[in-house]
């Protein structure tokens, strides 16, 4: 199964249009066929980084789905509107990702997901991006073994749904990509704490994450990112 990402720069003035094409456009004719859902449509939060981004996934079957829809897009059914949706926003970049080994979601029932738009409580998800220096196989390991699996057994803010990689060819070689829904049931304090406190000097020493981590990347990117109140999954 395959996962496009795609970030939309989307011009402000027109963010309830682009919204509105994705709810009334992109959702319901994907949901004409059982090979390709929208999952998410998520906004980045404001204050928390670029203005006015959007990020979405769309889940889609196999490579063969992905070549009709893009060439749906490219010279059929879906031109017209692709065409409309680049009037409201200024730039996208996608990419092609696959679960990782390790990854709770490894495939998504398409043909269940939801289609008619029912609005529900928004969620927060934190995605974080990773560019390892270490052969990226050795980095997706170790997240497994010094984040993901210690994680889930003592996190209070973090629930890891899914880990993915790049598709060879789609984009960065060396990237692998953190979806996490943040947990609401403690009034996202801890979020408030991770965000206005320092790491203690003894959650940064050998033997903990943030220290063994440095073996394998020093740079990656989190962003926060809102569901929208009727995104397929949330």
């Amino acid at each position: 199964m395959l996962f496009l990402h795609e970030t939309h720069k989307v011009v402000g003035a027109r963010e309830d249009d682009f919204e509105a094409a994705y709810r009334e456009g992109w959702m319901p004719t994907l949901a004409e066929e059982d090979t390709a859902r929208l999952l998410w449509y998520t906004n980045h939060a404001h204050g928390s980084g670029v203005s006015y981004n959007v990020v979405t996934i769309t889940g889609i079957a196999d490579g063969a789905a992905w070549e009709r829809l893009a060439l749906r897009a490219q010279k059929g059914d879906l031109q017209p509107w692709m065409r409309e949706l680049d009037n409201l926003r200024h730039d996208v970049t996608g990419k092609i990702l696959l679960p990782v080994n390790w990854s709770p979601l490894q495939e998504v029932d398409l043909a269940s997901v939801p289609t008619r738009g029912a609005t529900h409580p928004l969620s927060l998800f934190m995605e974080d991006t990773g560019w390892p220096y270490a052969p990226l196989d050795d980095y997706i390991r170790s997240w497994d073994e010094i984040y993901y699996r210690p994680l889930s057994k003592t996190s209070q803010l973090l629930d890891i749904q899914a880990c993915f990689q790049v598709a060879h060819g789609s984009s960065k070689r060396r990237e692998a990509m953190l979806w996490q829904k943040i947990d609401p049931s403690n009034d996202y304090a801890v979020l408030v704490h991770l965000l206005t406190s320092d790491i203690p000097p003894e959650r940064r020493g050998p033997g903990t994450y943030m220290f063994d981590a440095l073996r394998y990347r020093d740079q990656w990117e989190s962003r926060l990112l809102r569901t929208s109140a009727w995104s397929p999954l949330y």
